[in-house]
């Protein structure tokens, strides 16, 4: 806790310096501004005008009362100088008094003696109440159990599945690579594996989960999804009869009532089934 407090302050003095390194930049360009226009050198200038006889009285008297006028009007750029010294003045004194405040209701609200909990620790108070569970925690649970038991097939597939949920499809993959190699007959395995895969590219079916979804069919021809991604990998290749091959079983198995089964008929190259 003495590492965190310590960091704190660092921070805020870095803060402060900051602020007031700005301020004095502000400063320095306002009193530079008012140097390079200040009306010193605008009278001087009269001066010399009048002792050439280039300006009268009357207008050298017209021009003195207009310099003075502007010099008047630019009296608040002085109060800016004003400003900036008393933030030079206030600003550390409000950065304490803001650390202070943090500390204050850390200590009063917080618990600051609690020790950390470590990883393992959570994942077993997760494990206790799965059906609470998001994906990403699901995913650090069933980690933890393929951790245990590392040839456990049924922990495998929840591993990959709870993995694909949460937005971790490289994740996913390995887990099904796993499980693969222990069981390379799970046709369901090569289909979430290729699923994975195209998830893991932004959609597009590469090499590698073209050959994973052909391998689920050459197992089980009832795996759909994996006939679906064939089907677009054929489309996106221009192959007809590779698209009907792979999306007629398909839209033969779905409901007519099912707009996915509108969506592929209307997909297909030449049009209808």
């Amino acid at each position: 806790m003495f590492a965190f407090w310590g960091l704190t302050g660092l921070a805020a003095a870095g803060a402060v310096l900051l602020i007031l390194s700005f301020a004095r930049r502000a400063e320095l360009a306002r009193g530079s501004a008012v140097a390079d226009d200040g009306p010193v050198r605008e009278l001087e200038e009269l001066e010399r005008l009048k002792a050439r006889g280039l300006l009268d009285d009357a207008g050298f008297d017209l021009a003195r009362a207009e310099v003075a006028r502007r010099a008047l009007a630019a009296e608040p750029e002085a109060g800016l100088t004003e400003v900036t010294a008393r933030a030079r003045r206030w600003v550390p004194l409000g950065a304490a008094a803001a650390v202070l405040a943090a500390g204050g209701l850390y200590f009063g609200l917080g618990r600051p003696g609690m020790a950390d909990q470590p990883m393992a620790g959570r994942v077993a108070q997760w494990a206790a109440s799965p059906q609470t569970l998001d994906a990403p925690r699901a995913a650090a649970v069933m980690a933890e159990v393929v951790r245990r038991n590392p040839d456990d097939p049924q922990a495998l597939a929840l591993l990959g599945a709870a993995r694909f949920e949460a937005g971790d499809p490289v994740g996913a993959a390995s887990a099904f690579r796993r499980l693969l190699a222990l069981h390379p007959e799970d046709a369901q395995a090569w289909a979430r594996l290729g699923e994975s895969l195209v998830r893991a590219a932004e959609g597009r079916v590469d090499g590698d989960a073209e050959a994973a979804f052909r391998e689920a069919l050459r197992l089980d021809p009832d795996q759909l999804g994996a006939r679906y991604f064939l089907g677009e990998a054929a489309l996106e290749r221009g192959d007809a009869q590779g698209v009907r091959e792979m999306w007629g079983p398909l839209i033969a198995a779905l409901d007519p009532a099912d707009p996915r089964r509108a969506d592929l008929v209307a997909r297909l190259p030449g049009g209808g089934a």
